[in-house]
């Protein structure tokens, strides 16, 4: 594997979710259209849920996502990791169980998963682009010394009051109770104002309390994040300009959206959605 010597090589592990997953893939095509080699990670039940909606056989052997656009002279390798959880688990139904072992038995599965790949090939120069949302994407890109590229499938907005949380917290705004649903958020950079009930739905006290598996996904997310080498963003700069650059006083943060709406890529060589498409013309 001498010829791959020097070579970059982007391990990509997404958010199980269809906002997550479309912009996943299309920068995975971007820049392996740049000539990188990249290793495409879905969960297994991502990948047996594209094939039920695509009607493709769901052994893992027989189906890549990314045969067609690697017959097109991209280096795109497709893979899955296990959850855990077998692939009848009902993970929307039983969302905080699910969650909660994405959080603290997934990443030593996603460790082996990169150890295994960097030995396989240690002629590549490996590195990480995975979801913000991961709890632990610093702590394995330290452990194996990968450059850490985080990417942020949402309004830089979005993330900077999450990456302020801190702010939220201390003006008793993070968990946000339900009498305080109508009060201005006026002191988080780079947000010029702020109504309480447009923070992130995580932070929202509900009938049946808070979801405390995603709050704790939320401190775990955005300390890791403050480690990333650098911030991808799904946004276009000249919209959220004054956000980014607040958040560049901290560490490198770019936008490269709208990612879904890359050019001259065969995007639609790609099996992304999660359900059944149809032709309505």
């Amino acid at each position: 594997m001498a010829e791959n010597r020097g070579k970059p090589h982007a391990i990509m592990i997404s958010v199980p979710y269809q906002g997550h997953i479309n912009p996943f893939v299309n920068l995975a095509l971007k820049i392996a259209s740049k000539g990188f080699s990249i290793t495409f990670v879905h969960f297994e039940f991502v990948h047996h849920r594209l094939s039920k909606a695509h009607h493709l056989h769901c052994n893992k052997t027989q189906v890549d996502i990314f045969s067609e656009a690697r017959e097109s002279g991209l280096d795109i390798r497709y893979t899955t990791i296990s959850d855990g959880f077998p692939l009848e688990f009902d993970r929307d139904a039983n969302y905080e169980e699910f969650w909660g072992r994405v959080l603290h038995e997934f990443p030593s599965r996603v460790d082996e998963f990169v150890r295994k790949t960097i030995k396989s090939d240690p002629y590549l120069l490996h590195f990480l682009v995975a979801d913000t949302v991961f709890s632990w994407p610093a702590t394995i890109a330290e452990k194996y010394n990968l450059v850490n590229v985080s990417l942020w499938t949402e309004p830089a907005l979005v993330f900077t009051l999450a990456y302020h949380v801190d702010l939220l917290i201390e003006n008793g705004h993070f968990p946000c109770k339900v009498n305080n649903i109508h009060e201005e958020v006026n002191y988080v950079p780079g947000v010029k104002s702020i109504s309480t009930r447009d923070l992130i739905s995580v932070s929202m006290e509900s009938a049946q309390g808070y979801n405390y598996t995603m709050l704790e996904s939320v401190f775990m997310a955005f300390e890791q994040v403050k480690k990333a080498d650098f911030i991808l963003h799904n946004t276009v700069h000249e919209l959220e300009a004054e956000t980014l650059s607040v958040l560049n006083k901290y560490q490198p943060n770019y936008a490269i959206g709208p990612i879904n709406f890359f050019k001259n890529l065969p995007t639609y060589t790609v099996s992304k959605s999660l359900w059944s498409e149809s032709d309505c013309s």
